[in-house]
């Protein structure tokens, strides 16, 4: 089965992207938010794959960290889930607040997940609220938001520009976290409450 892909985008839709690996065109379908992280087209790109076979189809499922990879595979064993409304649950949240929805067991915020509604959400905190605790720093620290490599203030800022913020939006943010946290704050939490007073208009 196919586990990765290395090579150049050569389409992206609004579902999904065809990667050409040295002149094989794979079609890799992607959560909308990773979507809009892709490289342009005609740009380099490396991405983790998951195959799924069915009796008429054979689809790709394209990850840009281990992180979202495995949060989909928990997603996808939820009963009733499958792949495609896993990638939809992607596709409504990023990756750390997600694992963090889940593991406090936030239903009303994942019923607000465009296909999710109550029923489902109930369904996959149930069932992955307890899983989601063992994974939930691993996620946070090697999904969309990096794990601090130099700075935590500048680390901060480059994790929320990645997630495609303004540089005085991202600043503002970091700044107004680490006044709330602390400097001595772990990087999670800071760009945990950055986040939040984002999504909360500063």
């Amino acid at each position: 089965m196919i586990a990765r892909l290395r090579g150049v985008v050569l389409e992206k839709d609004a579902e999904d992207a065809v990667i050409d690996v040295q002149g094989v065109g794979y079609r890799v379908n992607f959560s909308s938010l990773s979507l809009g992280k892709l490289p342009a087209e005609g740009q380099p790109v490396d991405v983790r794959v998951r195959t799924v076979v069915r009796e008429d189809a054979f689809d790709l499922f394209g990850f840009l960290s281990k992180a979202e990879e495995d949060v989909f595979l928990l997603l996808n064993g939820v009963s009733r889930v499958g792949p495609r409304m896993a990638l939809g649950v992607l596709s409504g949240m990023e990756v750390p607040e997600l694992v963090a929805a889940l593991s406090r067991g936030e239903v009303a915020r994942l019923a607000k997940i465009h296909g999710v509604g109550k029923k489902t959400a109930e369904r996959l905190v149930l069932e992955l609220k307890d899983k989601m605790k063992t994974v939930h720093l691993e996620a946070v620290s090697r999904g969309t938001a990096p794990a601090p490599t130099g700075g935590t203030h500048s680390d901060l800022v480059s994790a929320l520009l990645n997630l495609g913020y303004k540089p005085p939006q991202a600043e503002k943010a970091a700044e107004l976290a680490t006044s709330r946290l602390g400097a001595d704050a772990a990087f999670q939490a800071l760009f945990r409450e950055a986040l939040k007073s984002l999504r909360a208009g500063g």
